[in-house]
């Protein structure tokens, strides 16, 4: 198949641009680029045959097809020569029936799509597969790149650096100093990439991200970059093939910077365009009301948007005021008839208590579209019936400081423990035990 794809501005300018030049913005209107694919090629295969082909190569091992995101080449960056691929086998991510959490909160047809079952933990690995591949096929073609560079709440950094390394290829990465957790921190520490703290939070991080990158030396690996947003719109197609191509009623993510709340809706759009379903489900896009500027835009119908100061939040990832992707985000919500939510602080420890009581273990982030997800059941928006499935995005073992925090009782300004759970300490016997184990569960000695 002879299939393209290119940069276009996403605000309607016309010209085009190769995939692997160095270029962030629309020259014209300084708006954000997408990437845009050669619809009447990819229209020439069948919706059937795309679903065959995709079928044929999930999680097999032929080069580099097993990947979730690579087995999808053709609607992610097809002009990629394949020796350029950089894959750590991302994707292919369990989702997760959550019966018994659905029949507590009152959903008959519950699922998590647990993005965090990834090589670094969390669903930015199916971003940074496509833009380190880029990378690696830009510096084949001669492009002078002496490193890749991001801002990070934590996650985006241990992706970026874990790609790099496994590329050859230095990293360098910009973290706002204790604001993400010590799992999260060692991680692009581990894999060799420069690592500089800085007294700010991410929005100040990445003030001085967008200044580096305007060298051509450094180049930018945050979702300002679309590259990254094609490998995240995967998630949309995988989803969909795990439910044998049958489309779920509604999508709910936590929203930050607002990268994935676009790549998903990407995902479904080419999946209609080609001909592989034919509705759309509608998204919630859920935020901490400490981090809010997309909910507050939402309640004016975004007739304007006005960045925030993000305020402390548990969900540090997603704890920013200044989204860059807020336009495109904006523009997929609008057509999916989508929906943005806020939660408190109580409200997410609350469900987070109550997930993991289930069988999960939840990072935070999630927490705050569980929290979304209750809100919208107990206001009417979600039917029992409904089929609905939850993004989770990073694994909750990233987070263990705030879990122990939460058991422990010890974070701050939260009054809902009603969930926390500690560790019994007892003598050293048998009597002593057993008895600890019937009065837990109220049994008859």
């Amino acid at each position: 198949m002879n299939l393209t794809a290119y940069f276009k501005c996403s605000d309607g300018c016309s010209t085009k641009y190769d995939l692997f030049q160095t270029i962030y913005r629309c020259p014209q209107c300084n708006g954000l680029l997408s990437v845009e694919h050669d619809m009447d090629a990819l229209k020439k295969t069948s919706a059937k045959e795309w679903k065959k082909l995709f079928d044929s190569r999930y999680m097999k091992t032929e080069w580099p097809f097993g990947s979730g995101v690579w087995g999808k080449k053709e609607f992610v960056l097809p002009n990629l020569d394949d020796s350029n691929v950089v894959s750590l086998y991302e994707g292919g991510t369990n989702l997760f029936w959550a019966e018994r959490l659905g029949k507590i909160i009152g959903l008959n047809d519950l699922w998590v799509k647990q993005c965090g079952n990834s090589h670094t933990g969390s669903f930015k690995d199916l971003g940074m597969t496509v833009l380190v591949s880029a990378v690696k096929q830009k510096i084949s073609n001669g492009q002078q790149i002496k490193a890749v560079i991001c801002a990070s709440t934590g996650d985006t950094s241990a992706s970026l650096a874990s790609y790099c390394a496994a590329a050859n290829i230095p990293a360098v990465v910009i973290l706002p100093k204790s604001k993400i957790s010590k799992a999260q921190l060692i991680q692009p520490i581990s894999n060799g990439a420069h690592t500089i703290s800085l007294n700010t939070d991410f929005d100040g991080c990445m003030n001085i991200i967008k200044k580096l990158s305007e060298d051509p030396r450094f180049y930018l690996a945050n979702s300002i970059n679309s590259l990254r947003i094609e490998g995240q719109k995967t998630i949309s197609i995988e989803l969909v093939q795990q439910f044998d191509w049958e489309i779920p009623d509604w999508i709910i993510v936590p929203g930050g910077n607002l990268g994935n709340v676009s790549a998903i809706g990407l995902g479904f759009k080419i999946m209609l365009d080609t001909g592989m379903i034919n509705k759309l489900p509608r998204l919630i896009c859920a935020q901490s009301a400490n981090a809010n500027p997309l909910y507050l835009s939402y309640k004016k119908n975004f007739k304007e948007f006005h960045s925030v100061t993000a305020q402390q939040t548990s969900a540090t990832a997603i704890q920013i005021g200044n989204p860059v992707s807020y336009k495109k985000a904006i523009n997929i919500l609008q057509e999916f008839n989508g929906v943005v939510e806020e939660v408190t602080e109580d409200q997410l420890i609350d469900a987070v208590g109550i997930a993991d009581k289930t069988g999960l273990f939840t990072c935070p982030q999630t927490g705050v579209a569980l929290a979304a997800l209750i809100k919208s059941i107990r206001n009417g928006l979600i039917k029992p019936n409904d089929k609905t499935v939850v993004i989770s995005t990073a694994n909750g073992l990233k987070f263990t400081d705030f879990k122990t925090s939460y058991h422990d009782k010890t974070l701050d300004n939260i009054t809902n423990n009603k969930h926390s759970m500690q560790t019994v300490e007892v003598n050293p016997n048998y009597s002593t035990v057993l008895n600890s184990i019937l009065g837990k569960f109220n049994l008859v000695r």
